[in-house]
């Protein structure tokens, strides 16, 4: 965990799909993209700002989030995702994460929390091994 520090950040930008709806995922009945979905897409961002500042046996599992999504995306909108690490405390990782429509619009904002953990050992808690 050498490199992680505040500041580090990643960016995906991801095309709102059918199977991205609310209709698809089973958290509505509209067509348009899925809370569900574009907190997946925080996760990944979030996951993505760190991925390269983790020792290869660590990874980070989320433990907290607070989401606030704002406004609805059609089919085929694209949408950016950016997470930036604003706070570190030990193995404790902090996001604020945005979402945005191509003309700049926030669509969503929150808070993601991510702890570090080996890989291994995380593991092999949940099968009992360890």
């Amino acid at each position: 965990m050498t490199g992680v520090a505040v500041g580090l950040r990643a960016e995906l930008t991801r095309k709102v799909g059918r199977a991205d709806t609310a209709l698809s995922v089973g958290s509505g009945d509209l067509e348009v993209l899925a809370t569900p979905r574009l907190l997946a897409w925080a996760e990944a961002a979030t996951c993505a700002a760190v991925a390269d500042a983790l020792d290869p046996q660590q990874t980070t599992v989320g433990t907290r989030v607070a989401f606030e999504h704002l406004q609805g995306s059609p089919v085929h909108q694209q949408v950016r995702v950016i997470a930036q690490l604003v706070h570190v405390d030990g193995r404790l990782l902090r996001f604020d994460v945005t979402a945005q429509n191509d003309d700049g619009t926030v669509l969503a904002h929150g808070e993601l929390t991510r702890v570090v953990v080996g890989r291994d050992r995380f593991l092999q808690r949940l099968t009992g091994s360890g």
